[in-house]
């Protein structure tokens, strides 16, 4: 399945605060697209009007899926458009102790009726299996760290398998295991031909991450471009305010405050 999405000057307002000002972003199949700014510039504002969860003031967001005519969001029923994009959103509260087995058995629930449900199980396995989450599946989700309870969501929303992928800072409860089983789904994903949209605070994994980056400030797109056009320590230094540092080593960006 190949999706294709773009976002046309869109301009999302709350009250008198300008949440987004005319931002404009393509998502591609088999690319990662990453979100960076600093905290309060519009990338989790953006990340759901790209999902279809927010409406725009102003602006347009399309999508084209198998080459069919453009369409928008409020074309597509709530399952079909769970069949064509998932979202990892910050905060995921679960208040009742289902299993982690039961949990990311959820991401499937788009695909009950069709052809693809045939494949449920083998996925949900699958999931776990690349996630680690083997000896965890008959625990209950209350009863787990912030980190594996991240890694439960994530194997969930790759269990759904739709072919655009949204995280929102997936990686901020995850320790070292969990960011590499992390990086490995996005890639696996990438070479799927998913459409891949995420959004984090750590500069260097995403600089070898992403294949294009987007970068806010203040509801506006500072930079937009190749990593190597965007994340320099001038822009970088703009968008957060304060001094950054880029190196490069061995073929790799480091990125540290000055």
């Amino acid at each position: 399945m190949s999706l294709f999405l773009r976002v046309t000057d869109a301009t999302v307002r709350s009250g008198d605060r300008t949440r987004l000002d005319a931002v404009s972003i393509d998502v591609r199949p088999g690319r990662v697209h990453t979100l960076i700014g600093a905290n309060g510039s519009g990338k989790s504002t953006l990340l759901t009007v790209i999902a279809g969860e927010l409406g725009v003031e102003s602006g347009r967001v399309e999508i084209v899926d198998n080459g069919e005519p453009t369409r928008t969001w409020s074309d597509y029923s709530a399952r079909d458009a769970a069949r064509l994009r998932s979202l990892l959103a910050q905060d995921t509260p679960v208040a009742f102790a289902y299993s982690v087995a039961d949990v990311i058995r959820w991401g499937r629930l788009a695909w009950r009726g069709q052809p693809e449900q045939r494949d449920d199980e083998s996925i949900i396995t699958e999931e776990i299996s690349a996630n680690h989450l083997g000896h965890l599946v008959d625990r209950r989700i209350t009863e787990l760290s912030g980190g594996e309870r991240a890694r439960v969501h994530l194997a969930r929303v790759l269990a759904q398998r739709a072919p655009l992928l949204l995280l929102d800072e997936a990686d901020a409860t995850l320790d070292l295991a969990g960011q590499a089983y992390l990086d490995a789904a996005v890639q696996r994903r990438r070479i799927a031909g998913d459409a891949i949209v995420l959004i984090s605070h750590d500069l260097t994994r995403v600089a070898d991450l992403a294949d294009e980056v987007t970068m806010l400030k203040d509801g506006r797109v500072l930079a937009a471009g190749s990593v190597t056009q965007t994340m320099t320590a001038s822009v970088l230094s703009e968008a957060y305010g304060v001094t950054v540092e880029v190196r490069e080593v061995d073929g790799s960006l480091l990125v540290s405050r000055h």
